[in-house]
């Protein structure tokens, strides 16, 4: 028996495959934004729900189903509500990409600044033995732990920093989270890990950052107010005892994307406003 690849491979066969492939990469996507918001514990109770629903209708529990069918009518004008700031940073989130970014040199620009303000805070608090935590926000949102925090919306300085971790200082204690190249908020509350793999002479501010690095893709900075010692945290990875030619390369590695072609759309936008000008 012959495969008649001919009928396999036709446009609409292809369409299909894109089409699922570009419901697929929604989904992928829609899951990231949620991951690190209360919208995953509320997407497991709507999960719940409609297993209830699916095994009422296989059992022909008529009550139970038609109590279901109530409950995801008017469910849907309650998740609008609910999930109203998960909407919002949604299109945020889209405003953002790649079609409407500013072009990689102007992005690989401010990391660069903001690596050289992270590099002057570290290495003013490390000789000092100030404690620090950083976390910096990568593909995964951090919004539950942002809410936790005091809100600042600044630009990343080595001096604002060195200010935000001197001891007694309002803002000293907790975490300072970096948002799209900001400093969204400082003082915020990281989930502490329960691993017994770290080691017992590391304290609190360590065990939030690879709590952190366990639930998100967050990367995590660490000066220790003993030792004076640089670590980072990412993927559960516990980086430790950096020298300053260490942590910046791991830094300008994970923080600046490797060069790619200019977005063809953006391209195009670019020269009908330099002709226009």
């Amino acid at each position: 028996m012959s495969i008649n690849w001919s009928s396999i491979w036709t446009l609409q066969n292809l369409m299909n495959v894109i089409d699922i492939a570009v419901v697929w990469y929604f989904i992928y996507k829609l899951i990231m934004l949620m991951k690190g918001t209360k919208a995953v514990q509320l997407m497991k109770g709507i999960a719940v729900i409609i297993a209830i629903k699916l095994i009422s209708w296989f059992l022909n529990l008529q009550t139970v189903s038609y109590i279901m069918d109530q409950v995801i009518n008017w469910g849907v004008l309650a998740l609008v509500v609910i999930f109203q700031p998960e909407i919002r940073r949604g299109l945020e989130h889209i405003g953002r990409s790649a079609l409407f970014r500013r072009n990689g040199q102007d992005i690989n620009q401010e990391t660069e600044n903001m690596i050289k303000g992270l590099d002057k805070a570290i290495q003013y608090m490390s000789k000092r033995r100030i404690g620090a935590l950083i976390t910096i926000q990568m593909s995964t949102g951090l919004e539950d732990y942002i809410e936790t925090g005091i809100p600042l919306d600044a630009d990343v300085t080595g001096e604002l920093l060195i200010n935000i971790f001197i001891p007694n200082t309002p803002l000293h204690d907790g975490a300072v989270i970096i948002r799209d190249g900001k400093i969204a908020v400082a003082a915020a509350y990281l989930p502490l890990s329960e691993s017994n793999m770290i080691p017992k002479e590391l304290g609190t501010r360590h065990r939030a950052a690879v709590g952190i690095s366990e639930v998100t893709d967050a990367l995590t900075i660490v000066v220790s107010e003993e030792t004076g010692g640089v670590t980072i945290t990412k993927n559960s990875e516990l980086l430790r005892d950096l020298t300053q030619k260490d942590y910046l390369k791991y830094l300008n590695t994970q923080l600046i994307p490797e060069p790619t072609e200019k977005n063809g759309i953006r391209e195009f936008i670019d020269g009908v406003f330099k002709r226009g000008a």
